[in-house]
């Protein structure tokens, strides 16, 4: 059942290449289409199958592969994982659909599709070398669609992106072998496994298993990204295209904190938890950066680009707190942070394909029924309230949880991340002053003329971006539906369940 949603996507990507000297770019946009909207059908149906109950692996598979070398393709659901395999699911899709008039969708749109499968393989792989693999499929084809469907500097971020991600995957390797080295066995027989249930990693000293976490924190550190480890997002997103953007920030970044949320917290909770207030105070730094940079932007993409590096902050700050309380909200700020940084994506890519501009000094009055986007103003509206974590918004729930849960064990480190939320506002207010409100007025870059009037965006092109404002207040005024889907893998998985008051009782 689950290899379904890493193969279905990976066939359809050789299909879409077989059909590809005899269909054209419509037909093949449909056909991809097709194979993402069925992958993410089947996550669906997998859901009607799956105990929100339990806490364990279901819907398990096993298969031996290279036993010589510890790598057996296993795979697992619980409920940290099933939140993230949906998200991935529904953004391809959305990523998919608003990918048009594409050049060279032969190559394009198999990439897409290499992508969708090789993050749902990560998330439900249970081998550590087989969810290595998985993490590093991505990597080229997304490196391909940087450079090659990018804008001016696409060869340049693409390259920084490339080299950042290897160095990325270098020390989570590293990591994974020496877990496998030292946890393979039972003291007295040995036989190398990178199978997450069968390593014992209780026994080696503390100090290899700092050694082993700091590896790990650095290489998905830079994936998530955390400061000063970020600088290869804000020139990835500039440069990227807005459906590869969407899948950037919305799915591929969790891979980062779901690898630190898995492998880092689940198989090493006692350097964890010795480590655990200096990962809270990086995380105010990410925080606090993040949201300093944002308000100096002129470039709306790369405003929101560094309000990611922030939002994430907030995913570490979680982490460290390490309760289940906590890890119900990193996994659901995951969620948010996913669906609200795909929408403002989607909006800032609809104003640039409409006015040629994203400079915040080149826009003005863009609510403007008649001549302007009243609609993707309303929409970048509600994105931005959302973001900044306004009661009955998917943000404000994440980031109540995490802030509640925070506070009980670092106060000082959550009150100052609380500060972003404030900051957040900051930005995302002077966004909308200077774009969307006002006389209407649009520059070209490069141009001191006004253009009097520019193309209103058509209902297929605002139909993603209504459909995921719909899904963010949906979750922010019924949370349950999501919170009962992850709660008992948050309770199972936390080092120290007392800390903090039941998750249940969220209030």
């Amino acid at each position: 059942m689950l290899s379904t949603l890493i193969w279905i996507p990976i066939a359809g990507a050789l299909l879409v290449v077989l059909l590809g000297g005899v269909l054209d770019s419509k037909q093949l946009r449909k056909i991809s289409l097709a194979i993402a909207i069925a992958t993410f059908g089947w996550s669906l149906f997998l859901l009607t199958k799956f105990d929100m109950g339990a806490s364990s692996m279901q819907l398990r598979e096993s298969l031996p592969w290279l036993d010589q070398i510890g790598l057996s393709y296993r795979l697992g659901i619980d409920g940290l994982a099933f939140p993230l395999v949906l998200l991935n699911g529904l953004l391809l899709s959305i990523a998919i659909y608003i990918s048009t008039d594409i050049q060279r969708p032969r190559l394009y749109f198999p990439l897409m599709l290499i992508i969708g499968g090789g993050v749902n393989g990560a998330f439900l792989a249970e081998n550590l070398l087989l969810f290595f693999l998985f993490f590093e499929v991505e990597l080229i084809p997304l490196y391909l669609l940087i450079s090659i469907w990018g804008g001016e500097r696409r060869g340049y971020a693409a390259t920084k992106f490339l080299i950042y991600t290897a160095i990325s995957g270098v020390l989570i390797l590293a990591a994974f072998f020496g877990m496998a080295a030292l946890g393979s066995g039972d003291g007295s027989t040995f036989a190398l496994t990178f199978n997450y249930q069968d390593l014992h990693l209780e026994n080696i000293s503390q100090s290899t298993k700092g050694i082993l976490l700091i590896l790990l924190i650095i290489g998905f550190g830079i994936k998530i990204p955390i400061v000063p480890l970020h600088t290869w997002l804000p020139d990835a997103h500039v440069e990227a295209s807005t459906p590869v953007s969407t899948l950037l920030a919305g799915v591929l970044l969790k891979l980062g904190t779901y690898g630190l949320l898995r492998f880092g917290l689940g198989l090493l909770p006692d350097a964890w938890q010795a480590i655990a207030p200096f990962l809270a105070g990086w995380a105010v730094v990410s925080v606090i950066y993040g949201c300093l940079t944002a308000i100096n932007q002129t470039d709306m993409k790369k405003m929101v680009a560094y309000s990611s590096v922030g939002h994430m902050g907030y995913i570490l700050l979680a982490l460290a707190t390490a309760t289940p309380l906590s890890l119900l909200g990193a996994t659901f700020q995951m969620v948010s942070h996913g669906l609200i940084s795909a929408l403002l994506f989607i909006l800032v890519g609809i104003v640039y394909k409409k006015t040629g501009t994203r400079n915040l000094n080149s826009l003005n009055g863009l609510l403007n029924p008649e001549r302007g986007l009243p609609v993707t103003g309303s929409l970048m509206i509600l994105a931005a309230m959302a973001s900044a974590g306004t009661p009955g918004m998917v943000g404000f729930i994440a980031e109540f949880i995490i802030f509640r849960s925070g506070f009980a064990v670092f106060p000082v480190q959550t009150l100052l991340c609380m500060i972003g939320t404030g900051l957040t506002a900051v930005y995302f207010l002077i966004m909308l002053d200077r774009v969307f409100f006002g006389r209407f007025s649009v520059r070209k870059d490069g141009s001191d003329q006004p253009i009097t009037s520019i193309p209103f965006a058509q209902w297929q092109e605002k139909f993603p971006a209504i459909a995921l404002a719909l899904i963010i207040v949906f979750f922010g005024l019924l949370p349950n539906v999501a919170t009962n889907l992850i709660e008992s893998s948050a309770k199972a998985i936390a080092p120290n369940l007392t800390s903090v008051s039941q998750v249940s009782n969220i209030g």
